[in-house]
């Protein structure tokens, strides 16, 4: 990924182009393997082996609806909008790790604005409105 955003455009009169943020996840993303790498290479254990979670239900139910929740995601965001479309994921998310409605419902309307701001206003990246089209701004 590195080598792949090198030739993304600089963006006129802004620090941070098209590059930044693909780049900061894939230098996060090499330090966490190799702290993994370097974590597995002090232990004796075989090369494949079937992970412990998969044998518990709550654990195989978040993996599960988290890659539903992205094609989800790809198939509605552009009619339902970024807002539904991440609080409904956000809300499910967190409910199946088993956080309570009480912290569920906040967490998930502050992340999903904080996001949403953050895409729109610092990075400039449109995110779809969906049904709320008519209120952007």
């Amino acid at each position: 990924m590195l080598w792949h955003i090198q030739g993304y455009p600089a963006m006129p009169g802004q620090k941070f182009g098209p590059a930044w943020f693909p780049g900061l996840i894939a230098v996060g993303l090499i330090l966490c393997g190799a702290v993994l790498a370097a974590q597995s290479m002090r232990r004796a254990a075989p090369l494949f082996a079937v992970p412990e979670w998969l044998g518990q239900p709550r654990a195989l139910a978040g993996v599960t609806s988290v890659v539903a929740g992205l094609l989800f995601y790809y198939l509605a965001a552009d009619t339902l909008g970024f807002y539904l479309t991440a609080l409904a994921l956000l809300a499910l998310w967190m409910r199946l790790l088993g956080a309570s409605w009480r912290v569920t419902l906040p967490v998930a309307v502050i992340a999903t604005l904080l996001i949403h701001l953050s895409f729109y206003k610092l990075l400039r990246i449109p995110l779809p409105w969906g049904v709320f089209e008519r209120f952007a701004f």
